[in-house]
């Protein structure tokens, strides 16, 4: 038998870039990706931080709202909130010295409803009206 060099005989086939580059526009216009037709593309990952606690606390601060805050040991102030950082806040009392409170003690706060009347009917632990959990 013969020895036969096939090497010489070979062709080398690539096919082109263009071709490859119009088959995934095709993939991507069907839904498909490169790795089958039904991969979607993944969603970055949200936000750390969307600021909505900012958005309050500066609409309180602006309005000069009066706040009820209520620590996790159950004890109720309640004053107008002067400043706050990002491990406390500081509220305004009229009958009482101000205060520093840190956000981790806060269980949740709410607006003071008018003229006094208490509007502390909870329904599983939250207060009626708006509120904002620390």
């Amino acid at each position: 038998m013969k020895d036969i060099d096939d090497s010489n005989n070979r062709k080398l086939i690539r096919p082109s870039l263009s071709n490859l580059r119009d088959q995934y526009t095709n993939q991507k216009r069907r839904g498909g990706g490169p790795n089958g037709p039904h991969q979607r593309e993944r969603r970055g990952t949200p936000p750390g931080q969307t600021n909505a606690e900012n958005f309050y606390y500066v609409k309180q601060m602006q309005n000069q709202t009066p706040m009820v805050v209520v620590l996790t040991d159950g004890e109720v102030f309640r004053g107008v909130i002067e400043w706050y950082d990002k491990e406390c806040l500081k509220l305004n009392r009229k009958n009482g010295a101000n205060l520093v409170i840190y956000k981790d003690s806060i269980k949740y706060l709410y607006k003071d409803s008018a003229k006094g009347v208490k509007s502390e009917t909870s329904v599983n632990g939250t207060a009626a009206g708006e509120s904002m959990t620390a």
